[in-house]
């Protein structure tokens, strides 16, 4: 089975800035690290694999410092890995970055199964993966917490929705964006780290990829531009308080009161 899995590196603090002319992150420089909820997907791949074999390979998109996550998934077993770097690529929303990434998969031949997670941490907006499916024209299933079965042609995966779990099967090729429950994510091997120091992280630009339409990446094919962003304000204001059980309690009360909690 050709298994690929989306990853991205993501802010490893919440001390990022912000770009005021295009609102989006400053990723250059900044402490990173692979997104928390790509680690489940990776690992739901490594699992498959060594259940029915095959290869599992990794792409990322992002500025040249991204191809670190790359090496970490090499790390934790990955067999290959692409970075999709070019600035032209930057600032782009969920929908142009869905299409950039879907276009990179497109260049990297078969597959049978494409895992991401449920959603980025720096973004929240959990659109990725299945907007990939709809452009890469495959079906796709969100919110898998558990693989119940792979078969030859298909695979059947329970849901966690809303209100209820359901149960699903669908033919490769196909997407499925996976929840942090489905599995615990291995460590990082030492070993492997040592064996894949060499190992080549293909680096893709506008210029691999098929569509050279460039009102469809970044900035130029974002349809939605972002109005205000800002970090979140630091406040380390305290008060220390000391007396009787009764005391403190008839203080906190009239503290809550006074702030409208009450």
């Amino acid at each position: 089975m050709e298994i690929l899995v989306c990853i991205k590196q993501v802010p490893g603090t919440s001390k990022v800035e912000v770009d005021p002319v295009t609102g989006v992150l400053k990723r250059d420089g900044v402490d990173s690290k692979m997104n928390p909820y790509d680690l489940y997907a990776l690992e739901t791949a490594l699992r498959m694999r060594a259940k029915v074999g095959g290869t599992v390979k990794v792409i990322s998109m992002g500025p040249p410092q991204a191809a670190e996550v790359i090496k970490e998934a090499y790390m934790m077993g990955a067999d290959e890995g692409v970075l999709l770097s070019d600035r032209k690529f930057g600032g782009a929303d969920v929908l142009a970055t869905s299409y950039t990434i879907s276009q990179g998969v497109r260049s990297m031949g078969k597959v049978d199964l494409i895992l991401c997670g449920k959603q980025t941490t720096d973004g929240d907006t959990a659109q990725v993966g299945p907007e990939m499916a709809e452009y890469l024209k495959i079906p796709h299933i969100a919110n898998v917490r558990k693989i119940e079965e792979l078969k030859e042609k298909s695979i059947v995966v329970e849901m966690d929705m809303p209100n209820t779990i359901e149960v699903a099967e669908v033919k490769y090729p196909c997407l499925l964006t996976v929840e942090k429950d489905i599995f615990q994510p291995r460590l990082p091997s030492y070993k492997k780290k040592l064996e894949t120091k060499d190992r080549e992280v293909k680096i893709l630009s506008f210029k691999d990829l098929e569509d050279k339409n460039e009102n469809k990446y970044g900035l130029n094919g974002s349809p939605t531009q972002v109005e205000r962003i800002f970090p979140p304000a630091v406040n380390t204001d305290k008060e220390m308080w000391k007396g009787t059980g009764e005391e403190l309690s008839a203080k906190l009360e009239d503290k809550l009161k006074k702030m409208k909690f009450l």
